[in-house]
């Protein structure tokens, strides 16, 4: 028995950036957006960094948010310059509190689909990231066994923002 992609419904992962949203709004944490950047994104491109770029998207720093399944967009000023932001929802790879640094992070786009070539050049290996992060739904059988230990769940600092993972 084959299992069609209808039966698996829509993507959890609009309504989880909108709660976890909601959350930050309602505790007066700052939400922020970790976005992978390839052609189908808009946003400014002198503020991406390796293929990303962390967006704040309170209230207070956006206009016009609109946080639906398929997009995010909003308009923001960048060095004082109003911008249209369009973010696909499959391109969010995290959302989380500025102050505290919990949130939620999502598996990066890996089909070729949806990176250009120019994101190729310093984009990981396609296939799972290297993270100790799982989709609740995703069993953890099917991680395969190795040797090597686990690649490490947290950049070095610097980077990426850290993420604090909520049980």
């Amino acid at each position: 028995m084959s299992i069609d992609s209808d039966s698996q419904g829509t993507s959890t992962r609009p309504y989880l950036v909108r709660a976890l949203h909601d959350w930050c709004t309602d505790n007066g944490f700052t939400p922020l957006l970790a976005v992978h950047v390839d052609e189908s994104v808009r946003v400014p491109m002198e503020f991406v960094k390796n293929n990303e770029i962390v967006l704040n998207v309170s209230f207070d720093a956006t206009s016009g948010l609109r946080l639906g399944n398929e997009f995010i967009d909003f308009k923001a000023r960048f060095g004082g310059i109003p911008r249209d932001i369009t973010v696909p929802i499959d391109h969010v790879v995290a959302i989380y509190a500025r102050e505290n640094g919990q949130g939620m992070a999502f598996p990066v786009p890996t089909e070729p689909s949806m990176l250009s070539t120019s994101s190729l050049d310093t984009a990981p290996a396609p296939g799972p990231a290297p993270t100790g992060l799982r989709l609740a739904s995703e069993p953890t059988a099917t991680r395969p066994d190795s040797d090597e230990p686990p690649a490490p769940s947290v950049p070095p600092a610097g980077g990426r923002p850290s993420l604090k993972r909520i049980k």
